[in-house]
């Protein structure tokens, strides 16, 4: 047996027993709480809202996810600050951090008692004024604690200058990320019926602070009168928690499949030579172009990982040349549902593509990078 198979085997069967041994850990922030009530409606908290769905969330997975521990980093109505919360889940060596919260509008605009929808954040770097004025307000919890600008610092989450700190950071579980916020985001649409506000980046200091695949969830607004009645609702609040269980359950499944896969991959490279250290070909599913996305014309080995930009989704094909697409070529789309969803790019790893995603995110700000086997998108 060469020394490459005896690797390959042996990291095949420490894989196989980590899939059993291993508990996944889901842990559970409700934002706000005691002397911090977060956003206020007309009569509820935001800090109650969290907590209630918070609770029901951890419960539906007790009892539905047997293989699945839950720690929260509060179970009642109490002050924890936001390093503490991510030091919570760090200790717990968590799997998955959900951060839950309720969004808001400021007093004077227009659009209070009308904004609607839910909306999924990851930790990143997209410079939006309304992604910054969301972390900016939940960040301002900070300034409740004791010399707050030790424990921080020197971090003041209400100047902008002070958000480059998040830039010069690269977050190595932003793709899991990704993939976990958009199961959530499809369930709180789907399931709980809200308006779609999108999967988007903004930094906060909670998703910063910890080490494992983070999201924080923004429920609806507690400004907008009728989304105040369904949020503080028993039923509201029992749809929402059922609703972020589904996308937990579909991520976890997901990420199951993925470790199959690698271990699959493994073993199949042990009796085959190895990968050259180049960019990937295209899957067969291409653009209506039918070009080639890198320079490299070898085919992809079969069940090997490509990782791919995507950029933009749209109700049907779009042809190259497109206005949509912005001169970017060539490009490759692939189905799910009904949606067409376009990708830039074949690379051989996670490094690759995030060297090409500044240049697509120069045109397509919400770009983020997928993981691909045999053509298919593997969540």
């Amino acid at each position: 047996m060469t020394i490459r198979r005896a690797l390959g085997l042996c990291w095949l069967l420490l894989t196989s027993i980590s899939l059993w041994a291993n508990e996944f850990v889901v842990v559970i922030d409700p934002g706000h709480g005691g002397k911090d009530a977060g956003a206020v409606g007309s009569k509820a908290k935001e800090k109650d809202i969290n907590l209630g769905v918070a609770l029901q969330l951890g419960d539906l997975i007790k009892k539905n996810m047997k293989d699945v521990k839950v720690v929260y980093t509060r179970s009642t109505d109490v002050f924890i600050p936001l390093q503490e919360r991510a030091d919570i889940a760090n200790r717990a060596s968590g799997d998955l951090f959900i951060s839950i919260h309720t969004n808001s509008v400021d007093l004077k605009s227009r659009n209070r008692s009308t904004a609607a929808g839910a909306s999924v954040y990851t930790l990143g770097f997209k410079k939006s004024e309304e992604n910054l004025a969301v972390a900016m307000r939940e960040n301002s919890v900070i300034k409740l604690e004791e010399d707050y600008t030790t424990t921080y610092q020197g971090f003041d989450p209400s100047s902008a200058e002070s958000y480059i700190i998040f830039e010069m950071s690269q977050n190595m579980h932003m793709e899991q990320s990704i993939q976990a916020a958009m199961a959530v985001q499809n369930e709180l649409i789907s399931s709980a019926g809200r308006k779609d506000r999108g999967v988007r980046q903004a930094n906060f200091w909670v998703l910063f602070k910890t080490a494992m695949p983070s999201m924080l969830i923004e429920l609806d607004f507690i400004s907008n009168p009728q989304s105040e009645k369904y949020l503080a609702s028993s039923a509201g609040q029992k749809s929402l928690a059922k609703a972020i269980f589904n996308g937990v359950k579909a991520y976890k499944t997901s990420t199951e499949r993925q470790g199959a896969t690698s271990a699959t991959v493994a073993q199949r490279s042990s009796t085959t030579a190895p990968l050259q250290d180049k960019k990937e070909a295209p899957s067969k599913r291409t653009s209506p172009s039918q070009s080639s996305t890198t320079a490299s014309s070898s085919p992809t080995p079969k069940g090997a990982v490509v990782y791919k930009i995507q950029f933009l989704t749209a109700k049907g094909i779009i042809n190259q040349g497109d206005s949509r697409l912005k001169g970017l070529a060539p490009v490759e789309y692939y189905v799910e549902g009904k949606i067409y969803k376009y990708t830039f790019g074949a690379y051989a790893s996670t490094a690759e593509a995030q060297k090409a995603l500044p240049k697509i995110r120069k045109k397509f700000a919400d770009a983020f990078i997928i993981k691909t086997v045999d053509g298919q998108r593997v969540k």
